[in-house]
């Protein structure tokens, strides 16, 4: 194919892709929203909601390894599509049994169960899928829209999900998340997938020369020839299980402690997509940026800060107004964070995967940090009920930095980015971000 006419293809991959994840996204945020406000109304029990999550982890968690090993061994435009169809057809059963018979817990579960099988393989086939959809000038781009898209959908589903609860029934969320997800079948079937790919191990007949555990072990061992990916995967992991002090700590210390009204914590959360929202914006404008672990390290240090200024208004007594508009300024400022860790590096991972072990090591990154999220919940919820918040959130904070300056330390930089000679580091450091 022409050159010009591969760039235009593209270009029309790069918002299509965008626009594709927007709708999906938005219409299965706003179905969560009802069918979570539907379930406390039906059984005022939070242990029906908490299940109902769990119908949503667990099985990614599970099958995250698989979906890896047949994104890479098999046409990625299929999976995407038939994941997507799959979605659709999930719904309207769920429909078809909201009509007939009522709506019910069973029928709830089974239907998380099933879209969380399905955007399992949607979301980590096309993550595995971006460098053979868009050219490497962009991909920093195509990353940053795709993180617009979902933070878009994250500050307005919210709004648009209790405005349509409170004046349409059930059904009517359920139809509009099936002709969603049906526009999103629509706009994928016309990408072309393997535009940029140099993918050489797809299966075109159907039958595979390695059994499944054997290519997920393959990727295994791919993982150990590439140090710097594992020092990230290890970064990256305890991050998640650190980070556990911030996802427990921060609704109990805002409710519970500070009694924040309810309305007003949800406006601190939506700062948070705010935050996203805007650098996600600003990463999709500017150029890539020359050194992407140095500024996610920078990054993730800023949330370390911030994670531990959740717990000042522990320390310090402050008036109502300014505990919130404290909170407000957090919450935005973590959103910032959020991305400035996470886009430099899915670009930075994008570019150093070789196409055919994309989709395992993304599977295997995603089911790792997955992993370790419950044993952080778990631990942080015992160790709450405990020892005083303010100091749960220090302590947490003062090891995930540690923790980053020794696994990011200046030696590991030099050898991901030469360029951070001895000499030339400060220099470098100052230009990382131009």
């Amino acid at each position: 194919m022409d050159e010009s006419l591969k760039f235009k293809k593209a270009t029309y991959h790069l918002y299509t892709f965008m626009v594709s994840k927007l709708i999906s996204t938005f219409g299965s945020q706003v179905y969560a929203f009802a069918i979570s406000f539907y379930i406390l109304q039906l059984t005022g029990s939070a242990s029906s909601f908490a299940t109902n999550l769990i119908c949503n982890i667990l099985p990614r968690t599970l099958i995250a390894p698989f979906v890896g090993a047949i994104a890479d061994k098999y046409s990625k435009r299929m999976i995407v599509i038939t994941a997507q169809i799959a979605t659709t057809l999930t719904i309207g059963g769920l429909l078809v049994v909201t009509l007939t018979s009522g709506l019910s817990l069973v029928s709830i579960y089974a239907t998380t169960c099933i879209l969380s099988i399905s955007s399992t393989f949607s979301g980590v086939t096309f993550t595995a899928s971006i460098t053979g959809l868009i050219d490497k000038e962009r991909i920093q781009k195509a990353m940053s829209l795709n993180q617009m898209s979902i933070s878009f959908a994250a500050v307005a589903s919210p709004a648009v999900g209790g405005l349509l609860y409170g004046t349409v029934s059930i059904p009517v969320f359920l139809i509009i998340y099936m002709v969603a997800s049906s526009v999103a079948v629509i706009l994928e079937s016309t990408m072309n997938f393997r535009l940029f790919a140099n993918q050489k191990q797809v299966v075109e007949d159907g039958e595979a020369k390695e059994t499944m555990f054997q290519s997920i072990k393959a990727g295994i061992r791919y993982l150990k020839l590439q140090p710097i990916i594992l020092t990230m995967m290890w970064i990256g992991l305890l991050i998640n299980f650190l980070f556990g002090a911030f996802e427990v700590g921060y609704s109990y210390i805002l409710i519970d402690k500070l009694k924040m009204e309810s309305q007003h914590f949800g406006f601190t959360q939506g700062a948070f997509s705010i935050g996203m929202l805007l650098m996600s914006v600003y990463f999709s404008v500017r150029k890539e940026v020359r050194f992407p672990l140095l500024i996610s390290k920078r990054g993730i240090l800023g949330m370390a800060v911030l994670m531990g200024g959740v717990a000042l208004p522990l320390l310090n007594s402050l008036s109502y107004g300014l505990v919130f508009a404290y909170y407000m300024t957090l919450m935005f400022c973590f959103g910032l964070m959020i991305i400035v860790i996470n886009t430099p590096l899915q670009v930075m991972l994008q570019k150093t995967i070789d196409d055919d072990y994309k989709g395992r090591v993304f599977s295997i990154i995603e089911t790792m940090s997955m992993a370790l999220m419950p044993l952080g919940m778990v631990l942080y919820g015992f160790l709450y009920d405990i020892f005083p918040g303010q100091w749960i959130l220090l302590l947490s904070a003062a090891l995930l930095i540690v923790v980053v300056l020794i696994l990011a330390r200046p030696s590991v930089l030099r050898k991901v980015h030469p360029e951070l000679e001895v000499g030339k580091g400060v220099k470098a450091e100052a230009g990382a971000v131009s």
